[in-house]
């Protein structure tokens, strides 16, 4: 088995890509198990549909590492809902949080989430999600990562393949051309739950403060997070200046 490591990052993308075009979400997972061996991770954010990507790649790697910022603001029904499919899946769970507890956060930038600009919502972002999840892809030595992003989620998400490069990172997106309705019938099929907000009329949740229901006047699920400021919460966007002019002239 080839198990490639942070400097040996050999793989032709586009080849791979063209490849993995029309595989199954499960193929996808079953060639970047192949492929990364104990290099692979997974993230969730035990959001709405978070059972999808847990059961999906469990049934393929049942002890893959996966990764859950605890922001330490998200709502009580997140908190049960991951301790309902931690083990109802058997997952092997690894919680990072932010080394700055939300008191001293407070204390000392105020509650960023209720200032009305986006530096103030990034700045939020790294000390409670962007640090924390480096911190853990570099203890849990991760060379790829496989997050449950789909295409029609956000701008960004539209013009990425099935695996690019993040950093020094591979990330793989097995259900990125997935839609509601993908959804919706895995979940049904393998008697999956939604996440309790979703019967509240949320189609995506974060924390607490940063999240609502879907309304009429929203023109995108992503609409109802951050304020309607931003789409993207940082975990998934490139980190450097660099890496954003890459994927912004690729076909990645």
């Amino acid at each position: 088995m080839t198990v490639f490591t942070p400097e040996k990052t050999g793989l032709d993308l586009e080849a791979v890509n063209q490849k993995l075009e029309n595989a199954s979400a499960t193929e996808v997972v079953e060639w970047a198990v192949t492929t990364f061996g104990d290099g692979l991770v997974m993230s969730s954010s035990f959001g709405i549909q978070a059972a999808v990507m847990l059961h999906l790649v469990t049934c393929v790697k049942p002890d893959i590492p996966v990764i859950w910022i605890d922001t330490g603001y998200l709502p009580p029904e997140t908190y049960r809902f991951a301790a309902e499919l931690t083990g109802r899946l058997n997952l092997n769970l690894k919680v990072y949080q932010s080394p700055i507890s939300p008191a001293r956060m407070e204390a000392l930038y105020g509650k960023l989430w209720e200032k009305h600009d986006v530096e103030s919502l990034n700045r939020y972002d790294y000390i409670r999600k962007v640090e924390p999840i480096q911190r853990a892809l570099q203890e849990l030595g991760a060379t790829a990562w496989l997050a449950g992003l789909r295409a029609d989620q956000t701008q960004h998400r539209q013009n990425l393949n099935r695996v690019g490069l993040q950093g020094d990172r591979y990330k793989v997106y097995p259900i990125l051309r997935w839609n509601a309705k993908d959804v919706y019938q895995y979940l049904t099929k393998y008697d999956l739950p939604y996440h309790p907000y979703f019967d509240l009329g949320y189609t995506t949740v974060g924390d607490w403060h940063s999240s609502r229901p879907l309304t009429a006047d929203d023109e995108h699920e992503r609409d109802t997070r951050f304020r309607g400021l931003k789409q993207e919460c940082g975990l998934h966007l490139p980190q450097t200046d660099g890496e954003a002019e890459s994927l912004n002239s690729s076909s990645l």
